[in-house]
C-alpha cells in the first residue's frame, strides 16, 4: 500500500494552542478528507510557540527535527495571523532553517487569518513567495480568513477546498512517489 499521506500543519503565532491552530487543522483535517481515500492519513501540529526561544539557536535539535518533518510530509499546511500586513517573524525564523529545495516534494498550502479584508493579499505578496523560494508546490491561491469568519469556520474552508482541493489532491498524488520513499 506505501506510506500513508503525511500532512503537517506549521503555526506561525506565538500564542500556543490559538485560532490560528485552530484554522490550519481545519484545513488540514478537511484537506486529508478530500485526498486520503483510506482514512489513513497521519496528521501533526507544530507549534513554533512551543519552539520559541530554539529559533534562533542554530544547534536546536528539536528545531532540526521540525524542519525534517516539515520537509518530508505530503502536505504542509503553513498558517500564521496577520500581523502588520503580513505573517509573523517567528514563523519566518522558523522557515529561515529550510534551503532553497527543502520542500521541493512537499506541496504547501498557505493561510493567513486576519481581522481586516484589506489585508487579503498578503497570503499571496508576502507568505506565497517565501514558501515558493524553500521549494514548495503551491498549486493555487492561498486562503485568507477573516477573523469575523471564524463562527463558519468548517464552510469557509470547505468552500475553498472545494475550489483548491482538487489540485492540491492532483499534486499531491503526482509527488507520491518522491514522498513516499522518504
Amino acid at each position: 500500500m506505501g506510506q500513508p499521506l503525511r500532512i503537517v500543519t506549521v503555526v506561525g503565532n506565538p500564542k500556543v494552542g490559538s485560532r490560528t491552530r485552530t484554522v490550519g487543522e481545519e484545513v488540514a483535517r478537511q484537506l486529508a478528507a478530500e485526498l486520503d481515500e483510506c482514512g489513513s492519513a497521519e496528521y501533526d501540529t507544530i507549534e513554533l510557540g512551543d519552539l520559541a526561544d530554539e529559533l534562533f539557536d542554530r544547534s536546536s535539535s528539536r528545531v532540526a527535527a521540525r524542519v525534517r518533518q516539515v520537509s518530508s510530509s505530503s502536505v504542509a499546511v503553513v498558517v500564521s495571523p496577520t500581523y502588520k500586513a503580513t505573517y509573523t517573524g517567528m514563523l519566518k525564523a522558523f522557515l529561515d532553517w529550510f534551503d532553497r529545495t527543502s520542500l521541493q516534494n512537499t506541496v504547501v498550502v498557505p493561510v493567513m487569518v486576519g481581522a481586516a479584508a484589506h489585508h487579503a493579499l498578503a497570503v499571496e505578496v508576502h507568505l506565497r513567495p517565501l514558501l515558493v523560494e524553500i521549494g514548495g508546490i503551491i498549486p493555487t491561491r492561498g486562503l485568507y480568513l477573516l477573523e469575523s469568519e471564524l463562527d463558519e469556520l468548517d464552510l469557509t474552508v470547505a468552500r475553498w477546498v472545494a475550489e483548491s482541493g482538487p489540485a492540491v489532491e492532483r499534486l499531491a498524488w503526482e509527488r507520491r512517489p518522491q514522498w513516499a520513499n522518504r
